[in-house]
């Protein structure tokens, strides 16, 4: 263990330093304070266990949060139901069955923005794109999209912890709550037998043969909202940040689609944007650690995937580096269940963007913004001569 500091993760930058000078755990005075584990292999095994580690928690500044977010904050063996439930929404095979209809909508996206030369990739492609196939899968209104994006603004990148902060977070998760009490209240006044989307199918969700109780279903309609909402438009903002500033990386993909896959996992591991929190079981003693019951702790991914004791060269992009074993999307039970449907449509993008826009860059500043999940505000880019 090395030191103690009071720090908010900032990005990048910040996790690199974090990791370079404080190996493999710190002791953080932000809030109240907190660990923060820096190496691989304690944030590996801190996932994998949750009989040490509880998933209760999701921001390591609030010990005793007044949500819970299912199933993300749901230990076993109750987190398994969820799970249960959800997967097929997400298996390997249903997210290949959409890819044709997932590869006319990306082309379509970037068909609008090319002729403008130029554009706010993350406004009019980044978010466009997996928020269209995401209201789909839940059976929400497009036309919504921009106050259904506001409110994912105010939950999830209110970086501090001051109270201010907490209460625009809890606002916009009462925002996205009453809109689900309202559709749900329709949705069983006027019910579609043959609906196929998540919220129609919700309703006759039970457990145990108890139906689902209707805080816990709201409940895991919001955890649905916020990272079908933020998590892919984030991954792919970053990855067109690298590759707008990486011309030879660029080159690569444009002259060789076939290893765009490739890429993707690379870009992964490079740019992780969730950095969760677990909360302590029992007193323990963890990679050197003396942790007592109920201590918060931070596992960033962003650590484990730029840790150079596990890659060479860690922090740098390397297409032709083969399989890693990255965990840019969790580890233990609570892996994120989208990872499928997250690689197919970073992959369709990225090959339909690049097939018509080879050659671009990015123009000013790109806005960014870190806490819980880094992602970038905005990121504009030409290709204009």
């Amino acid at each position: 263990m090395t030191g103690k500091t009071g720090v908010a993760l900032g990005g990048y930058a910040d996790i690199d330093s974090l990791q370079d000078r404080m190996r493999p755990v710190f002791r953080n005075s932000e809030a109240e304070g907190y660990w923060m584990f820096t190496d691989y292999a304690a944030i590996l095994e801190g996932l994998q266990h949750p009989e040490w580690w509880s998933s209760s928690v999701i921001v390591p500044t609030d010990a005793n949060p007044p949500y819970q977010w299912i199933p993300v904050m749901v230990d076993p063996p109750d987190h398994a139901k969820w799970r249960h439930v959800l997967a097929e929404y997400f298996s390997p095979g249903r997210v290949k069955s959409l890819r044709d209809e997932h590869r006319r909508m990306a082309a379509e996206v970037v068909d609008q923005v090319i002729g403008q030369g130029s554009c706010e990739y993350v406004k009019q492609v980044g978010r466009v794109f997996p928020s269209h196939i995401f209201l789909d899968i839940m059976g929400m209104p497009i036309e919504r999209l921009d106050e259904f994006l506001e409110w994912e603004d105010k939950m999830l990148h209110q970086g501090g912890s001051d109270e201010e902060s907490m209460m625009i977070r809890l606002e916009g998760m009462q925002q996205v709550v009453a809109y689900f009490q309202t559709l749900i209240a329709a949705r069983r006044a006027d019910h579609d037998p043959d609906a196929q989307d998540i919220i129609s199918a919700a309703l006759g969700w039970n457990f145990d043969g108890e139906p689902v109780g209707e805080g816990d279903l709201l409940n895991c309609l919001l955890l649905l909202f916020m990272a079908g909402l933020d998590t892919v438009a984030s991954q792919l903002s970053y990855a067109m940040l690298h590759l707008a500033t990486h011309e030879e990386d660029r080159a690569r993909i444009v002259a060789d689609p076939e290893i765009i896959p490739r890429a993707v996992e690379e870009l992964l591991r490079v740019y992780p944007i969730v950095q969760t929190a677990r909360k302590a079981t029992q007193d323990m003693d963890f990679h050197g650690c003396p942790v007592k019951a109920g201590d918060m702790a931070s596992f960033p991914l962003a650590a484990a995937g730029r840790d150079e004791t596990i890659f060479p060269d860690a922090r740098t992009v390397d297409f032709d580096r083969g399989v890693s074993r990255h965990i840019s999307f969790g580890a233990g039970p609570h892996r994120c269940l989208g990872s499928h449907l997250a690689r197919q449509e970073m992959i369709i993008m990225l090959e339909e963007w690049h097939r018509r826009i080879p050659d671009y860059r990015v123009v000013g500043e790109p806005q960014e913004h870190a806490g819980q999940v880094f992602g970038l505000d905005s990121l504009q880019l030409t290709w204009q001569d």
